[in-house]
């Protein structure tokens, strides 16, 4: 989701965001959890909020970093129980709230690299340390979260059928009835294609004098990990993107690029960009050393370092889609509305031990199981 720690604006508050979501996503709130506080476990923190108060609280935790250390999520496990405890203490929140936590792209990765039995036993022990339940919240979940906070916050402004969201570690196209993710979000797909193009090089590669061959390479690659999208999003769709990647990387760029004439024939403008204006940047991007690229496009560091990778992967995206045009609005979502709307999560948190069962048999299908069906405790 958008990153950032301010919070949400009053015109969705975390309240009514949670009603937003709960009546759209047909999970009602229990009587008997009033007070509810969610954790959004993202790529590079956590964030807290709760149903009783508009504050929210953050603090940054890399969990990519240290998952791609040693293919582990274990250095930053007392950090997280910290946040957990400290948090809602930040927020001011009331200390006797129902409390549950989604891990979204790092605890997806980690489930695949460490394997369920070892990652069901970590989450066994950060609950026992914080009173939390984390779930692996599987990307078409978030994705929905995603969608409906968006529309909440845009309101009509929102006239595009999906949202592209691009995070640390994984992307969502998402809409109010399908929704489709992959693990290729700035940080991941940069490191995959890093790994393939430049494999003597260290993450984030910016992909200085890539060749032709190397541009070739870039998009096939793209292309196949994109290969399920357009089964899984039926058209005809038009997109939004809400994330950073693009509204501070790949549109200002394109927008200088355009104002120098240096992208004939494409159409970019305040509110967003055709396809053919990503096309043409990557061709005339791609040969340049940095400084180059720095000076014709006024991106500078981070971004700088993701911007031709974030491009092959925008163009792959709208190509898969069939998207013509790339609508921009940078909004600082966060996962905690959903999180808090979410019934089916709340109700895992009361069977985590059960939850935590059908972790280690179902993998990340675990959440879409039924709690209902758990033995009593």
């Amino acid at each position: 989701m958008g990153k950032g720690g301010s919070p949400l604006p009053e015109t969705l508050s975390l309240r009514a965001a949670a009603v937003l979501l709960a009546c759209c996503l047909v999970l009602p709130v229990r009587a008997d959890e009033a007070c509810r506080i969610a954790f959004d476990l993202g790529s590079s923190g956590v964030r807290a909020g709760s149903t009783v108060s508009d504050a929210t609280a953050r603090t940054d935790i890399d969990y990519l970093a240290d998952l791609w250390a040693d293919h582990h999520l274990d250095i930053s496990l007392p950090a997280t129980a910290e946040a957990f405890n400290q948090l809602p203490r930040q927020a001011g929140f009331p200390p006797d709230c129902a409390r549950v936590a989604g891990g979204f792209s790092a605890w997806r990765m980690a489930l695949v690299q460490e394997g369920a039995d070892e990652l069901a036993g970590a989450l066994d022990k950060l609950h026992r340390d914080s009173g939390v339940a984390v779930l692996v919240i599987p990307q078409k979940a978030e994705g929905r979260y995603g969608y409906v906070a968006a529309q909440g916050r845009l309101g009509g402004e929102l006239r595009t059928t999906h949202i592209l969201d691009i995070g640390g570690g994984s992307l969502q196209v998402a809409g109010r009835d399908s929704a489709w993710g992959e693990a290729l979000g700035q940080k991941a797909w940069n490191r995959i294609l890093c790994n393939q193009l430049r494999p003597n090089g260290h993450p984030p590669c910016d992909f200085r004098e890539m060749s032709l061959q190397e541009v070739a390479e870039a998009r096939r690659l793209i292309g196949q990990r994109l290969g399920g999208l357009a089964a899984e999003i039926p058209g005809p769709v038009t997109l939004t993107a809400i994330s950073r990647p693009v509204s501070q990387g790949i549109h200002p760029a394109l927008r200088q690029l355009a104002g120098a004439g240096l992208l004939e024939g494409a159409s970019v403008d305040a509110a967003g960009f055709d396809l053919s204006a990503v096309r043409i940047a990557i061709d005339r991007l791609a040969p340049l050393g940095a400084e180059e690229r720095i000076r014709l496009t006024g991106i500078t560091p981070p971004f700088s370092a993701y911007l031709l990778s974030d491009l092959i992967l925008v163009e792959g995206i709208l190509t898969a889609t069939g998207v013509r045009r790339l609508e921009v609005s940078e909004l600082d979502l966060s996962n905690v509305p959903g999180l808090l709307a979410d019934e089916r999560a709340f109700a895992w948190a009361r069977h985590y031990g059960c939850y935590l069962d059908r972790l280690r048999q179902l993998g990340e299908a675990a959440y879409d199981a039924d709690p209902a069906a758990c033995p009593s405790r």
